[in-house]
């Protein structure tokens, strides 16, 4: 059975960091993709970044891109999002998503398995 546990979230200044992490058990990273999505209320989740480990791919919108960056603890089984120069507008819930195949897509309906999410919230 697949559990995340994300945690890291909280309320920071613009310009400040925040890391993410997402605990995962009963996966193996290698199987699998990872994807990092966000969601403010009323709004569908988007996507944030993602990556292939084994080729080490890894794509970010372009709103986070040069910001954020993802990496991981293989003797943790954690994956990490780093967060830097925080703006407002990244204040949302984020979530880590794992997903089999070969591909990273940027769908929220791509993504089998989920975390139950960590509030971020940047003020001005």
């Amino acid at each position: 059975q697949v559990q995340l546990v994300e945690s890291g979230g909280g309320l920071v200044q613009a310009g400040g960091s925040l890391r993410l992490s997402c605990v995962a058990s009963g996966l193996t990273f290698r199987h699998y993709r990872l994807g990092w999505f966000r969601q403010t209320p009323g709004k569908e989740r988007d996507f944030v970044a993602g990556t292939k480990w084994e080729v080490g791919t890894t794509k970010y919108a372009d709103s986070v891109k040069g910001r954020f960056s993802i990496s991981r603890d293989d003797a943790k089984n954690t994956v990490y999002l780093q967060m830097n120069s925080l703006k407002p507008e990244d204040t949302a819930v984020y979530y880590c998503a794992f997903r089999r195949g070969l591909a990273v897509p940027t769908t929220e309906s791509s993504y089998d398995y989920w975390g139950q999410g960590t509030q971020v919230t940047v003020s001005s």
